[in-house]
């Protein structure tokens, strides 16, 4: 299967150091900190789109995170430069995001997930079983 062409502002590249407060006495990351460093690039991805969380307030809705994956192919080591990918993967009835972690000198895929966030209406406290019509006119698809 063809991969398929992405609109730019649909993906977003962080890079990283891996600090030492964020690795055990193998110099090797905690795995609960993959968690941030998706959130990192996610906020990235949600800054490009100009619908990051203070605007997804302003309209009206919350994105809690319903679904969280990670694959941990090969560790992330103290000091490690690296670069994780945030991209739009859908966006229908869920916006879900995936996540690659690459060395940077390397390429090498070191980790990949995906995080899944629904719309909540502020107001009601309802999930909505389709997007909102925010979030499609910020992708550019409405």
């Amino acid at each position: 299967m063809a991969k398929r062409e992405l609109p730019a502002n649909w993906a977003a590249e962080i890079e990283l150091q891996v600090p030492f407060h964020d690795v055990d006495i193998m110099e090797v990351a905690w795995h609960g900190h993959y968690a941030r460093y998706f959130e990192i690039a996610r906020c990235a991805l949600l800054d490009q789109l100009q619908y990051n969380y203070p605007q997804m307030r302003d309209s009206g809705f919350a994105w809690p995170v319903i679904d969280l994956r990670i694959r941990y192919a090969k560790p992330l080591r103290f000091q490690q430069r690296v670069v994780v990918r945030a991209e739009v993967a859908e966006y229908e009835n869920r916006f879900k995001i995936n996540y690659q972690v690459r060395d940077r000198d390397s390429g090498a895929r070191l980790t990949k997930g995906h995080t899944v966030q629904v719309a909540v209406s502020m107001v009601s406290g309802e999930m909505l079983f389709a997007s909102p019509a925010v979030l499609l006119q910020k992708l550019g698809v409405a």
